[in-house]
């Protein structure tokens, strides 16, 4: 969360002194600490679009994982389903809030025992933001 905060911090700076904020900015960051005898979790955010543009978001990778997926929570014949989804849409402007029980991101096949984590998030081959941050205990 320091990291996060941190980001936070620079960005109102940027603001009240004229510069630009950056196009894709993450807050309220939660990557669930990983449970006994299994090597996945899932991570909660909200990534607000400071730019004029929708920005796509096609993939989102981690060292510490061997894959990163988005996922979408719906309910089909009463039962709750996960569904990958092949990309995010941050409206102009606006934002997206990835939490539980909605979009997610599913952080699969964990490659090692880290107390921190760190997460890509790309548009095509472009990465547009990096995030730092610790695990929350369950």
């Amino acid at each position: 969360m320091k990291h996060i905060f941190l980001v936070s911090i620079l960005a109102a700076f940027a603001a009240c002194s004229g510069e630009s904020q950056p196009p894709l900015v993450a807050s309220d960051v939660i990557v669930m600490e990983t449970m006994p005898g299994m090597n996945m979790t899932a991570a909660y955010m909200t990534l607000t679009n400071n730019s004029e543009d929708d920005i796509r978001i096609t993939r989102v990778t981690s060292p510490g994982f061997a894959s990163v997926e988005l996922h979408e929570t719906v309910i089909e014949d009463d039962v709750s389903r996960m569904r990958k989804l092949p990309e995010l849409i941050v409206p102009a402007g606006g934002s997206a809030t990835l939490e539980r029980g909605g979009m997610h991101l599913m952080l699969m096949r964990q490659t090692g025992d880290n107390a921190a984590v760190s997460l890509q998030i790309w548009s095509g081959d472009t990465m547009l933001l990096t995030i730092e941050t610790s695990y929350t205990k369950r």
